[in-house]
């Protein structure tokens, strides 16, 4: 793999969700120090899965893999770093400060924006000379999906100009409190992801055209921050000994094959390096020694034919859902799973049948339009903008508030509305104002991958706890968002998956944290499964037998209903397609 070649001291894997960032960071991992190099493995997601992948559990401290010397790991929890954040700036005037100034204090220091600084303080900690990383040769990171990532990555410049330039006041006051001494380690920490001899960035990414282009315009946005050394990985490519007689590999190939042809002209000049697609499930060191490898998998000759699925369809879940004629229908996962497509075809169903629906996603790496590529009657389709839901929120403000200000304190209030927190507080506002239209018709919304839908969430719940301080007082009823999302008449929350460990397990922890939120999701949809379709390949008539085990334990011990989506030979796009996907 050319990527490794000479590899400098920081690697960054990114991409869209789902494409295997955190496999090949893992076997990159592996391959280092198993040559002798001393390495830590760096997990930015906020839903990481890096224990599961080695079979141990890792958390928000360096933990040695105990069978690999040289080999750490860690994965930066955003709610335990939150916490040792708050702790950092609240200690030293616990006891000094009257009570109410503490609390106040603690109140500003609860919301999604602390714990969106506390992770990236971690994170530039990371890159800059320190005695906790001086004794590595390689610091690997496997980020989150790109929309989170490329914002990860842009913050420390946003940061060092924001605090260079002395702003920083209301909204964010507590969250800043701790920034003003980071302004070194951030202007560190953007010197280094600049400089090529030190900071190598791989973008992983499928052999599909939507991927594709995702990964080109990570490319342009990271390149114009200054992260230049940039190679490409296609990764889970069919092998072309797979496709003989097999309709369903066939198109596969010929698919990726089109989508290759057709790269972005932004990537036609990065080293590429391409992986195959494998057997066997992605977990535990020997399948990540083999992943790098491009050696063809062996051949099953005469493999047993697996026996027909009677599971349910996606078709009979939204018979259910129809019945009440109006409701939020959220979808939430891992990326790669397919939410966009699964909630592109229950809107698709739900608007077929007369039925009026607002489509919606949360996801900035989200391709509605190119997923439905036509108008619908009785659908209508947007996305949440984080750029022009900020503009709107700062424009509001400062016509609302601003209003009533002299003209140094309006100056002060639009340097505040500068700061990069604004943008959380925005998206919040905007996903509250469409969940609001569920009263009236059935809004469907495909939602960020897990660990950026964690943290939407988690501005949901504290805005929830301040509405609920402020009218206790009053006695009047009141209703939040975080109360929709809890109400099983109002809300419905579909976790999607693929049949495969790692998305499973994933989507168990996210089902864990939805409960501990007051959330119970309604159902699983288990998406693009071969086991669901006839297969000759051996390759994928053996990942069809390694989801049925995967099948049985949803239906058994995770989701009170689920529904099967096959794999299709052609991709859903469409209104015909998605019924045809709805119908199973």
């Amino acid at each position: 793999m050319k990527f490794l070649n000479q590899p400098p001291r920081f690697l960054f894997f990114t991409g869209k969700g789902g494409v295997g960032k955190t496999s090949i960071a893992c076997a990159s991992a592996i391959q280092l120090s198993e040559a002798g190099k001393r390495v830590l493995l760096v997990s930015t997601d906020p839903a990481s899965n890096v224990g599961q992948v080695f079979g141990i559990a890792i958390g928000n401290q360096i933990t040695d893999i105990p069978a690999l010397p040289n080999l750490a790991a860690l994965e930066i929890d955003p709610q335990a770093a939150a916490q040792a954040y708050r702790d950092r700036i609240v200690g030293p005037v616990r006891g000094i400060l009257p009570d109410a100034v503490v609390n106040g204090i603690e109140e500003q220091l609860s919301g999604a924006c602390t714990t969106e600084i506390a992770a990236f303080d971690e994170f530039t900690a990371l890159l800059v000379d320190s005695p906790i990383t001086d004794h590595y040769d390689h610091i690997i990171f496997d980020t989150a999906p790109t929309g989170h990532t490329i914002r990860l990555l842009q913050l420390p410049g946003a940061w060092s100009g924001f605090l260079e330039q002395g702003k920083g006041d209301a909204s964010c006051l507590g969250p800043l409190a701790g920034l003003e001494k980071q302004r070194e380690q951030y202007k560190a920490a953007v010197d280094a992801l600049a400089d090529g001899e030190r900071t190598r960035l791989i973008l992983v990414a499928r052999a599909q055209q939507s991927t594709l282009r995702e990964v080109a315009r990570t490319h342009d946005e990271l390149a114009a921050i200054g992260i230049k050394q940039q190679h490409l990985v296609i990764n889970g490519m069919m092998p072309a000994s797979e496709i003989q007689d097999d309709p369903l590999a066939k198109a596969i190939y010929e698919r990726e094959q089109h989508a290759l042809l057709q790269i972005p002209a932004a990537l036609k000049n990065l080293p590429v390096d391409n992986a195959l697609l494998k057997p066997f499930n992605l977990v535990g060191l020997t399948a990540l020694r083999k992943l790098l490898s491009n050696v063809q998998p062996e051949d099953h000759a005469n493999p047993e034919p697996i026996s027909k699925l009677h599971e349910p369809t996606l078709s009979e879940l939204v018979n259910i859902i129809a019945q009440d004629g109006h409701g939020l229908v959220m979808l939430m996962g891992k990326g790669g799973v397919g939410k966009t497509t699964i909630a592109a075809a229950i809107a698709v169903e739900l608007a077929h049948r007369g039925l009026p629906v607002h489509l919606t996603t949360s996801d900035p790496a989200a391709h509605l339009a190119e997923t439905l590529a036509e108008t619908l009657d009785n659908l209508t389709v947007s996305r949440i903008n984080p750029e022009q839901e900020t503009e709107r929120y700062r424009q509001h403000v400062l016509e609302s508030k601003g209003a009533k200000l002299d003209a140094q304190g309006r100056a002060l209030l639009e340097e505040d509305l500068r700061s990069p927190c604004t943008e959380e507080i925005a998206v919040f506002q905007a996903f509250s104002r469409i969940i609001r239209e569920a009263g009236k018709k059935f809004v469907v919304m495909d939602t960020a991958p897990t660990g950026h839908t964690l943290l939407l969430l988690d501005a949901t719940g504290a805005y929830h706890r301040e509405v609920a301080r402020q009218m206790d007082k009053t006695g009047l009823h009141f209703t939040t968002p975080m109360m929709q999302l809890q109400d099983p008449r109002q809300t419905k929350v579909l976790i999607v998956t693929l049949a495969e460990t790692t998305p499973v397990l994933e989507a168990a922890n996210l089902q864990s944290d939805l409960r501990r939120a007051g959330i119970e999701p309604w159902a699983w949809v288990i998406n693009a499964s071969i086991a669901a379709t006839a297969v000759k390949s051996p390759l994928l008539h053996q990942r069809a037998i390694n989801e049925l085990h995967e099948i049985k334990t949803i239906s058994d011990k995770y989701a009170q209903r689920h529904a099967l989506v096959p794999l299709l030979k052609d991709e859903p796009t469409g209104a015909t397609r998605l019924l045809a996907l709805a119908a199973g």
